[in-house]
């Protein structure tokens, strides 16, 4: 940090701050996801990262119907809804085909998804070419606003946090107060007497995987106002979105919340006074250090036994 004034100190770590902010979201939207599948059904889902290049890639068509009907300024909402539609009856299929072979083999699902999503890197190489593509985004997302001379806060950048308070907001609201989160929180904790009572367990470890899907398509939505799209750009976040889940408590949605802000404010941050390798370095060691201390991560869920 030397050669920087105080104001100036100040000033990065607000913007960095705001940047890590971005990358909270996006890094929350995705973890979301995961914790539902994996955190609730034990699925080491390696093909996550490929659910939210579809809702990206979905996002990238209707902008190009958009741009060809002229209706850039209204399309985005429909985009994020059809992104979310996508991914879920994507996430279905893959279910019924394939995840519900493998359950209580976590090794065989880690293999079995990781081949899936090298076979849809290739669809998508296949479907939309090697080359990274980009979204038309309207011009209500454009630009910045000033709060201060030295600090510019992208709007873009608002409007994914905005997203992912709400769809942090949605799946609370599903998990805890809808009669379908409380079948599958009852399937999770006692599968033999949830089925006792009249649970359709298989149905609800369909909906529960798809429902993960469903909201890494929604953050791959998101991921197209920051970043452009290409064949391999899920894969880049799905570490990142493993060590989010199983930093914060693999069955503990508060427990990603707060370990997907300390991850994303600590690396913008380190990042931008150490090299990118670096950064993450440091916050991955930081990270090993604790859950050597608390292995159960952040937010431990306690259940009856």
């Amino acid at each position: 940090m030397f050669g920087y004034s105080i104001a100036d100190i100040s000033n990065i770590l607000v913007m960095q701050g705001f940047a890590g902010l971005s990358l909270f979201s996006v890094l929350l939207l995705m973890a979301l996801g995961l914790a539902i599948i994996f955190g609730q059904m034990g699925v080491i889902n390696m093909a996550h990262g490929e659910f939210m290049a579809i809702g990206a890639y979905t996002t990238v068509l209707f902008s190009n119907f958009a741009v060809k009907l002229d209706i850039v300024q209204s399309y985005f909402v429909f985009a994020i809804i059809a992104a979310f539609i996508v991914a879920f009856i994507v996430g279905y299929v893959v279910e019924y085909a394939l995840i519900r072979h493998l359950y209580k083999r976590p090794l065989d699902t880690l293999l079995a998804t990781w081949g899936l999503s090298l076979i849809m890197q290739q669809i998508f190489r296949s479907s939309f070419g090697a080359k990274e593509v980009s979204a038309t985004l309207p011009e209500w997302l454009l630009g910045s606003f000033k709060p201060t001379e030295d600090i510019d806060i992208p709007i873009n950048g608002v409007f994914v946090m905005v997203l992912a308070a709400v769809v942090t907001a949605g799946v609370f609201i599903f998990m805890y107060r809808s009669r379908w989160g409380l079948r599958m929180r009852a399937t999770v904790q006692n599968r033999v007497m949830a089925g006792a009572v009249g649970i359709n367990t298989k149905m609800v470890d369909r909906v529960t995987f798809a429902l993960g899907c469903g909201i890494a398509g929604v953050a791959g939505a998101a991921f197209t106002t920051i970043a452009s799209t290409g064949p391999t750009t899920g894969s880049l976040y799905i570490v990142d979105s493993f060590m989010v889940v199983v930093f914060g408590g693999a069955a503990s949605l508060i427990g990603t919340i707060a370990s997907a802000f300390g991850i994303a404010q600590a690396q913008s941050i380190l990042q931008f006074f150490m090299t990118s390798s670096m950064g993450k370095v440091a916050t991955l060691l930081t990270i090993v250090v604790i859950l050597m201390m608390k292995p159960e991560g952040l937010f431990s869920t306690k259940v009856r036994k």
